[in-house]
């Protein structure tokens, strides 16, 4: 008497359910907060499908917080209007002129549309930037870089008032000084500051690349704060991933359990590092 085999693409999903359980149970009721990028937000596709993920992670009791960038859109807005860029160290110099821009990119255009994203997908979010409740309080950056700050100061109240109610904070990198004034904030380091502030399980930089590579472009996987350190000494890593990472030492020595940079542009890569031994991109932690 023959037996009845399960399609192979049915048996295959229901393994990957058994093998995500242990981390559904390790991380409910934990927080994610999730950086994505400027580049990474160019692809209709990967917007929607790291939408889906939000709301998955909201739907089996992980809170996610999504911070996000902007900078080729601030740039394209700025041209459209005649105003020039400047960049100091990676950082926009930033006047009056082009703060207004940037808040109205940042808070408006980009915010509201991955508010749009995640609703189309059925979960719910609310757009705020951290001005409202003066979630984060700036100090200016030194030199010549105009209305450009650091976090000082994170007040997490509205972030968990929002998460409590069952709806997923959008946080656009923009915050006020202790004169009232603007400030544009790194969106990279605006996400490692609200991870150490909420006491996050994990932080995630969804950006365009594979994560740290060596120098025969091998994925590294996993590293420590040290490794970094002997990684930057012998030349493997330069340019803008040494802010990245630096980004996420900040947060693994400040509380945070792993920092995680991903490529946005993979589909449901986010949901691969989470619930899969193998992972994906990456994770950064303390040895």
């Amino acid at each position: 008497m023959s037996q009845h085999l399960p399609d192979p693409a049915l048996l295959f999903k229901a393994e990957t359910l058994a093998e995500a359980l242990p981390y559904l149970q390790r991380y409910a009721g934990a927080t994610f907060v999730v950086k994505y990028g400027g580049h990474a937000m160019g692809d209709a596709d990967a917007a929607e499908d790291f939408a889906e993920d939000i709301v998955l992670l909201k739907h089996v009791g992980i809170n996610p917080i999504v911070v996000h960038g902007g900078g080729p859109q601030i740039g394209a807005a700025l041209k459209a209007q005649g105003i020039e860029s400047r960049f100091v160290d990676g950082l926009r110099v930033t006047d009056a002129a082009t703060m207004k821009v940037a808040e109205m990119v940042l808070s408006g255009s980009i915010n509201k549309e991955i508010v749009s994203w995640i609703a189309a997908e059925g979960g719910r979010a609310v757009g705020i930037s951290g001005k409202d409740g003066r979630l984060v309080t700036v100090r200016k950056v030194g030199g010549d870089l105009g209305f450009v700050g650091e976090p000082d100061d994170v007040d997490t109240r509205l972030l968990d008032t929002i998460s409590k109610a069952g709806m997923i904070p959008v946080v656009a990198p923009i915050g006020v000084g202790a004169d009232g004034a603007t400030y544009n904030i790194n969106a990279d380091t605006m996400a490692g500051a609200l991870a150490i502030a909420t006491g996050a399980e994990r932080l995630f930089l969804l950006t365009d690349v594979a994560g740290v590579l060596d120098k025969d472009k091998n994925l590294l996987s996993d590293l420590t704060p040290a490794d970094i350190a002997g990684l930057r000494a012998d030349g493997t890593i330069t340019g803008g991933m040494i802010p990245k990472l630096e980004t996420c030492i900040d947060a693994v020595e400040g509380g945070v359990d792993a920092a995680v940079i991903l490529d946005g542009r993979v589909p449901h890569a986010m949901l691969i590092e989470i619930f899969t031994k193998e992972g994906a991109g990456t994770l950064v932690r303390m040895a």
